[in-house]
């Protein structure tokens, strides 16, 4: 499976400074919902047919291709799997997560194109997350691109698809038990 998000270009069709600050600013929202452990409003902020993908990154000579995986994933969730996600965090017997991590999101270099539905828009980001837990000394940082397709819908600003780039090749945490 190869990114279905068209490699950026500098003559990408550009979008009203309004339409780029709204999205950052939704952007925004979701990461702070995220670092709040507010998954249900974070629920809220996504289609029902998104799509919250990452797949695995392998280490290969530049002739090799892209440096993803087509075969394994870290995640492929759907609107479903993600609510299932949400609703367990909210157990007893999410071991994973109980004490709950405390995760930073740090959103960056957002750009906004055009997307080729009407609505939609392709929004590439810079995510860095530091994670901590319990009472360790130690953080984790994951660091990753993002490709999103955000679309305006009735209710406002959603997630309609999400693939994540991780620049990891081994995960620097014991799980993926939260969103990036």
């Amino acid at each position: 499976m190869t990114s279905t998000l068209p490699q950026e270009s500098s003559r990408a069709a550009s979008v009203s400074r309004d339409v780029r600050d709204e999205i950052e600013d939704f952007l925004f929202h979701e990461a702070e919902l995220l670092d709040r452990d507010e998954h249900e409003a974070w629920l809220g902020l996504l289609t029902s047919d998104v799509l919250y993908l990452a797949r695995v990154r392998q280490t290969l000579r530049r002739a090799g291709g892209s440096g993803f995986s087509d075969h394994s994933m870290h995640l492929s969730d759907n609107y479903t799997s993600l609510q299932m996600r949400v609703l367990r965090h909210q157990t007893l017997s999410d071991w994973a997560e109980d004490p709950p991590s405390r995760i930073r999101h740090f959103i960056t270099n957002v750009r906004v194109r055009q997307g080729e539905d009407s609505g939609g828009y392709q929004v590439t980001s810079n995510a860095l997350l530091v994670r901590t837990r319990a009472d360790e000394a130690k953080s984790e940082t994951i660091s990753a691109e993002r490709q999103d397709i955000i679309r305006r819908e009735e209710t406002g600003w959603k997630l309609a698809r999400r693939e994540i780039l991780l620049d990891h090749t081994t995960l620097p945490t014991h799980n993926l038990s939260f969103w990036i």
